[in-house]
């Protein structure tokens, strides 16, 4: 059999059985890895290397964190996978869109300047959907926040914050989705064959615009950004942003405490203008030479090009999405398969096509992973180069003990879905890095 247009474009394809065959065969498949990883959690000891991190009973508390966190994950992974094969399997997909359909129907009756066509039906369907998954989140999320981040001391959010989140997160998506979404899909509708290189230059666009305002607009509605009080640490800071010729313009401080125990650190900015941010949790947890190490490490992805090359590999990825979707937005086979018998709506097609692309996500995903940890082992020796390479590793160690990442971590599990390399590897490769510029 080849995969020319006509195959893409045949009637005879049974689009929805190969979705539900794939998504049962990648679920067995992330059950089995979830299984290896379970036993490797359940390891009685840490490995050798980070025995000295870790008192036996704190080693216990990391591991029961961990097991918690797994069955959480299984079970609800379980369910959602569920859910998702039952919707599509009873035609969710064109009953919310004959919704939608009637949504705008009647809001063109009652408002004047409302016009009942396919964009404001695609905006309408958007927005359903997305409350659907909201609804169906909201569980899973209470429950991960207030039972099991709770329980093992990294919840710090009360439950009228956690609703406010939303609240804001709900707003947002009222004000941003349905001008996106309109775009989205008249370019869909009125592009015609030059469709991926409209699309392409619509998504990039959306991006950089994203990338602009949601540090300066978005993120500080949910959290407080603060300039990191002078002192010590933004001298060595300053310093060592200044000797890599990093234009830094601001060094912030989040609050991320408010929320959770857990720690972070970043970058952003375009060109000449570059800020800094870390969390409060971080300088809590590290010592200030072990805070300018993880900048260290962080500025080496700017040093080294890789967020630039991330950038390149996306929009690479997205022309190409565009392109393979050229092939099948008209096809009949693939509507009908999923239940849309009367109409073959644009973006409708594009979310077909997201589902049934599934197989090469999977395999993009693997290959993003694998880049990225060989990003992270770069930006590690670039540490090292730079004489952080003790107090880099004692960073590392003191973030993974006090987020309790999970201390054993099984090699297949961690290649499908981690996109850094598990604390033993980074030890190692550090150290190996270390000897070479000694």
């Amino acid at each position: 059999m080849t995969f020319s247009a006509d195959f893409f474009l045949s009637d005879d394809v049974p689009w929805l059985k190969l979705v539900v065959s794939f998504s049962v065969i990648v679920y067995t498949l992330h059950t089995y890895l979830d299984v290896r990883q379970l036993r490797a959690i359940r390891r009685p000891k840490p490995p050798a290397v980070l025995a000295d991190s870790y008192s036996m009973p704190e080693y216990k508390k990391t591991q029961a964190y961990n097991v918690d966190k797994w069955w959480f994950s299984f079970v609800s992974g379980a369910i959602q996978e569920a859910i998702e094969v039952g919707l599509l399997t009873y035609y969710y997909l064109p009953w919310l869109w004959d919704r939608a359909d009637a949504v705008a129907w009647f809001l063109a009756k009652h408002i004047s300047w409302f016009h009942h066509n396919e964009i404001w039906v695609a905006v309408i369907f958007s927005l359903l959907d997305g409350a659907k998954d909201m609804v169906l989140g909201l569980p899973f999320g209470l429950y991960g926040t207030f039972v099991v981040e709770q329980k093992h001391g990294f919840n710090k959010q009360t439950l009228g914050l956690f609703f406010l989140d939303i609240l804001k997160s709900m707003g947002l998506g009222v004000v941003i989705m349905p001008p996106v979404i309109a775009a989205f899909t008249w370019i869909l509708i009125h592009t015609g064959p030059m469709m991926p290189i409209y699309m392409w230059c619509f998504i990039f666009g959306l991006q950089i615009f994203f990338m602009t305002i949601y540090p300066v607009a978005i993120a500080p509605l949910f959290n407080k950004f603060s300039p990191l009080e002078k002192g010590t640490l933004r001298e060595k800071i300053e310093e060592l942003a200044g000797s890599l010729k990093f234009p830094l313009t601001k060094l912030f401080v989040i609050d991320g405490s408010t929320r959770s125990a857990h720690s972070n650190a970043y970058m952003y900015g375009f060109f000449k203008n570059k800020r800094i941010v870390l969390y409060d949790t971080l300088i809590e947890q590290c010592k200030e030479p072990e805070v300018v190490a993880v900048l260290a490490h962080e500025l080496g992805h700017w040093k080294m090009g890789h967020t630039i090359k991330n950038l390149v590999v996306t929009q690479i990825q997205t022309l190409a999405t565009f392109l393979l979707f050229s092939l099948v937005r008209s096809s009949r086979g693939l509507f009908t398969s999923f239940g849309f018998t009367k109409s073959q709506p644009a973006i409708i097609a594009y979310t077909l096509f997201s589902i049934i692309s599934a197989p090469l996500s999977e395999v993009l995903g693997l290959l993003s992973n694998i880049m990225s940890r060989k990003y992270e082992f770069q930006a590690d020796n670039f540490a090292v180069s730079l004489g952080h390479t003790e107090e880099l590793k004692q960073a590392l160690r003191k973030l993974d003990a006090k987020n309790r990442s999970a201390v054993n971590v099984d090699a297949w599990y961690s290649a499908y879905h981690h996109s850094h390399p598990p604390l033993v590897e980074r030890l190692a490769a550090i150290d190996k890095s270390m000897k070479k510029t000694e």
